[in-house]
């Protein structure tokens, strides 16, 4: 039966393009280059030429690998060049080069996503940007802190969804897009409409897009050594006023993997003069209850750990103006002024099995924002200068409610419940000189201030004798890179770069205890975390084949972690009539991160090619002289695929892989989680994946996709859910 699904879905592809009798038409934005001189990239804030930049950069630009997956951490995922953890399907967290989260920068239309509470372990915000919109994405490989600021320790993920377009008569158009998208092992039902009204002067971009994702399949066929890895046995539900743990018919169907999300866009674009342009920007996403998944798997005694745990609907709310103007007169050519507002609203919500007290806690943050960039140009020198402004407010509630009885009571808040503020303040220079046709130099500084002011309103739950903790932090980034480009087909770059990250409220104003006897406290003297980074990338480009790669060593230094403390010369204090002992964040460990990432695409005509890359990563960590491995370091991965492009039809054949992360290579008291992985760690995986689109008119085009062909049981390292097993994707696009 199984060899039939898979047979069926083979013939179905390949039925429906054979029959297409209508032309396909191609995006050139899909197309390689087959010219190093036509790669645009964005890394740099304005336009430039990839052969003039020194770092490595991804481009993903293919409307297809954008705007047709789950989410924009798949969109990621699927381009097989950067991992991505999940913790519940509801969620993706990036990891470049061996750093996650709070240290990986998201960037959205040139606004900061990443706020005053972005932890340190594994993010789901990168599912608040709706990738149906987006227009490219771009990866920054490694510390890129002079021009980004805090958090670029590892690298950014800058994602830039698609803009009003004006009209080239005097006429007024009106354009739109419909998707539909219905996916079988997710229960994914997705719908999104677009549509541009646009004058000469003033075009108007409007999008809705609303998504209902259900419980996730996993796939069935397992490795023989882990016959009952990722299956979940049970599910809780709560009759009358009991939990109770029940038998899942369908062990492979991870019960309380669902969620829904909602996303609206609006873009007012005035354009008064060819090299003048302003932009208003408002995104609002929001979601339903997101079921941290992992954790509900989780028992102890043989009874389940959580009656409930998940995240509360997630609000994403987004307001920017962007005034951006070109060949100006004076000494600034290019010039360009973002100002950005953000209201977000997180929530946990956990409650223990056969236990009434459900706990809530409610984070409420507004990010005001402010980025200046202007570029100078004078024979062969160009010189960027900036200045970047973000002020975060943050206000942190939280309550316990008797499921049974309805009584409300007091607890610890998760961050400091008074008035708390972190700011943000730089100025930064990027200098480029083109020393000539073929060697360009690349050098930036940037100067950081950042402070953090944060009350602790009601002290009596925590009886700690202080009221506030404030930081104030300078730093000073850079990089330096040589680039040589031959007129073509061939670049070479040798970099050295810095990355800061400032302590957040998340590192600084938990006060909590996680288990009787031990408590966290606020260190004052937590200082910025800094990586340095030496590199060497290249690209090679030709008719055929075009190959590509990258070389690193990355030292991470002042790196924070949790460990003793004293507190007012006290490695101990009474809490809550307990001796407990103390414990804070703290400026202890050192690491380093080393590897490579190869790329190659192979055009063995204009209609098919072949692609893939490889990446390879390796950490170490020391702590008081001791040394393990550094945690969120993934195993080997990347993808490989075969692509046929022709006149009628487009259909690809592709693998992702990942490689094995041994238990031994894990580290134990950091983000690795153990608990989710087999007793001898996350095994290794390929998958096999085939897409076939057609267009049935200029307007309409139809997608059929088979996901992971084999149904293949998989988990992504340090992940607590696992991958959705066969799955067939229909979609349907229509342009009017």
């Amino acid at each position: 039966m199984k060899n039939k699904c898979y047979l069926t879905a083979i013939a179905v592809i390949l039925t429906i393009c054979v029959n297409a009798q209508v032309n396909k038409t191609i995006d050139t934005l899909q197309n390689e280059p087959v010219s190093l001189g036509e790669v645009v990239v964005y890394a740099n804030k304005f336009p430039e030429k990839l052969k003039y930049v020194t770092q490595s950069i991804k481009v993903i630009k293919d409307k297809n690998a954008l705007n047709n997956q789950p989410n924009a951490g798949d969109v990621l995922l699927n381009s097989g060049a950067v991992f991505v953890q999940k913790s519940q399907q509801g969620g993706s967290s990036p990891v470049i080069r061996g750093f996650e989260a709070s240290r990986v920068l998201l960037m959205v239309d040139g606004v900061r996503m990443n706020n005053a509470i972005y932890r340190a372990g594994h993010l789901q915000n990168i599912i608040t940007v709706d990738n149906t919109i987006l227009d490219r994405m771009e990866v920054i490989y490694g510390p890129s802190s002079t021009l980004y600021g805090s958090d670029a320790l590892g690298g950014v993920v800058s994602m830039y969804t698609k803009n009003p377009v004006l009209s080239k008569s005097d006429k007024t158009f009106v354009t739109g897009n419909a998707l539909a998208r219905y996916a079988t092992a997710t229960q994914e039902a997705r719908g999104h409409i677009d549509f541009n009204i646009a004058s000469k002067k003033w075009a108007s971009f409007t999008s809705i897009t609303y998504g209902v994702f259900g419980d996730v399949i996993q796939g069935k066929q397992r490795q023989s050594a882990y016959p009952n890895f990722g299956l979940k046995p049970f599910y809780v539900q709560r009759v009358g006023n009991t939990d109770s743990a029940f038998v899942n018919p369908d062990p492979n169907k991870q019960v309380a993997s669902d969620y829904k999300q909602v996303d609206i866009a609006q873009k007012i674009l005035f354009q008064p003069s060819e090299n003048m342009q302003h932009l208003l920007n408002i995104q609002i996403g929001n979601s339903s209850n997101v079921q941290r998944y992992d954790r509900l798997t989780e028992t102890a005694s043989g009874a389940p750990v959580y009656a409930e745990w998940y995240y509360g609907p997630q609000v994403k709310n987004l307001v920017s103006y962007q005034f951006s103007a070109n060949k100006l007169v004076g000494f600034f050519q290019d010039l360009k002024i973002i100002a950005s507002y953000q209201d977000i609203e997180e929530s946990r919500i956990t409650r223990r099995f056969k236990n009434n007290n459900r706990d809530s806690r409610w984070e409420r943050v507004n990010v005001w924002g402010f980025n200046m960039d202007a570029k100078h140009k004078s024979g062969k020198n160009e010189l960027h200068i900036g200045l970047e402004s973000y002020t975060n407010y943050v206000r942190s509630t939280a309550e316990r409610m008797n499921v049974a009885t309805g009584a409300l009571s007091r607890i610890t808040t998760r961050y400091s419940d008074g008035p708390t503020k972190m700011s943000s303040n730089a100025i930064y220079a990027q200098h480029t000189y083109k020393i000539n046709d073929a060697w360009t130099l690349n050098d930036g500084l940037r100067f950081n201030l950042v402070s953090l002011d944060a009350r602790f309103a009601d002290t009596t739950l925590m009886h700690f004798p202080f009221v506030k903790a404030e930081q104030t932090h300078t730093a000073i980034t850079g990089n330096l890179g040589l680039v040589y480009a031959s007129p073509k087909d061939f670049r070479l770059a040798f970099l050295l770069s810095s990355g800061f990250r400032s302590p957040n409220v998340d590192d600084l104003t938990k006060v909590f205890d996680t288990k009787t006897g031990y408590v966290v406290v606020p260190n004052k003297d937590l200082k910025p975390e800094y990586t340095y980074n030496a590199e060497v990338n290249f690209n090679k480009y030709s008719e055929h084949f075009n190959f590509g790669g990258s070389v690193f060593y990355t030292w991470f230094r002042n790196a924070i972690v949790v460990d003793k403390f004293q507190f007012n010369n006290q490695d101990s204090i009474n809490y809550q009539g307990v001796k407990s002992a103390v414990f804070a964040p703290q400026n202890k460990a050192k690491a380093y991160v080393v590897g490579f990432s190869l790329n190659a695409t192979y055009k063995i005509d204009k209609q098919n090619s072949f692609d893939a890359v490889y990446t390879y990563t390796k950490g170490t960590y020391t702590n008081a002289g001791v040394s393990m491995p550094l945690d969120h370091i993934p195993p080997t991965f990347g993808r490989i695929g075969f692509k046929h492009e022709g006149k009628v039809w487009l259909g690809e054949l592709y693998s992702l892989f990942n490689g094995w992360k041994k238990i031994a290579d894990y580290n134990p008291n950091g983000e690795d989680n153990q608990q989710y992985a087999t007793v001898d760690g996350m095994p290794s995986w390929f998958t096999l994946n085939l897409r076939g689109q057609v267009n049935l008119g200029n307007n309409l085009s139809a997608q059929l996709q088979v996901e992971n062909l084999l149904d293949r049981n998989y988990r992504y390292f340090a992940s607590g859910i696992s991958a959705p097993g066969r799955n067939f994707i229909f979609s349907l696009k229509a342009s009017f």
